[in-house]
């Protein structure tokens, strides 16, 4: 027994060196880069430092806010359209079903830039489609860059459009896990279909729909592409600014790797909290 475990990890050896140098010691010297002031030659071990910063930083707070509101709008609204979504793909009365569901799954495989170009054009406000839709109907002109609120309904939008696809296919797979013999119970004993969505189809749901949400919450957190693409690297005036962005500028542009790595432990530490506060709100009683 002994030789055939030393065997199994002779041939382990490889991906458990990779993962350690690639992996796991960028993790642990980052949390340590967290506690050195970076921006002066050579670096000095200063444990209040970058962490005490965060404390009273405007730009840390601003982008914290912006986070938390498209965590708090859009995740909820975007897991509640994927539900429907998946309903509507296990529906029987459905044809060409493996055509809707590529279709809905299709922009995870978009390149980024690609659908931010889109997104860009689209809501442009002198020839863009939706201001063209808007002053069909009578209503005038929106500029969705240059106002926060109308630039941080676009970047909810588009993150919606990516992931919700993504998340109804999961659900769909949950959706099949059900067995059928429930529905004909309740069915015959005259349960209409809402009452069957709600009290059969979303409790056996839940766990999926947990899931779902704490991996949103996770992306959320790290939110970086569409900010930094579509409203021109968190504008107007730091507006749509996320704590991925803030990252990535304290980072990147200003060579503050101390500050940076501040910032990422907060925001992995945040997703933590709020990922495990949401599986306990929705934990089966015992």
């Amino acid at each position: 027994m002994r030789y055939q475990n030393a065997t199994a990890y002779r041939f382990l050896a490889p991906y458990l060196l990779i993962f350690s140098i690639f992996w796991l010691w960028p993790i642990i010297d980052s949390f340590l880069i967290s506690f050195q002031a970076t921006r002066t030659v050579p670096w000095r071990f200063a444990p209040t430092f970058n962490w005490g910063r965060l404390i009273g930083d405007p730009a840390f707070f601003n982008a914290l806010k912006n986070t938390l509101l498209i965590l708090v709008i859009q995740v909820p609204v975007m897991i509640s359209l994927a539900i429907v979504m998946a309903v509507l793909l296990n529906s029987p009365l459905l044809k060409a079903r493996g055509l809707f569901r590529f279709a809905f799954f299709a922009p995870v495989v978009v390149g980024e830039v690609a659908y931010s170009a889109v997104f860009r054009l689209m809501f442009n406000l002198d020839y863009g489609i939706i201001n063209k839709l808007l002053n069909s109907i009578g209503l005038p002109n929106v500029d969705w860059f240059t106002n926060v609120t109308p630039a941080m309904a676009v970047i909810m939008m588009a993150v919606t459009w990516r992931w919700a696809g993504y998340n109804a296919i999961i659900l769909l797979a949950g959706l099949q896990s059900i067995p059928e013999n429930v529905y004909e119970a309740a069915t015959l004993d005259r349960v209409s279909k809402v009452k069957q969505f709600f009290y059969i189809t979303l409790p056996l749901l839940k766990p999926i729909i947990v899931f779902c949400a704490v991996l949103s919450i996770i992306g959320t957190m790290q939110l970086f592409a569409e900010p930094f693409l579509i409203t021109e690297r968190g504008g107007p005036g730091g507006g749509t600014e996320t704590l991925g962005l803030l990252l990535y500028r304290q980072g990147f542009r200003s060579l503050n790797f101390g500050y940076a790595s501040a910032i990422a432990y907060t925001m992995a530490g945040l997703a933590i909290a709020i990922s495990l506060v949401q599986i306990w709100l929705t934990r089966e009683p015992k």
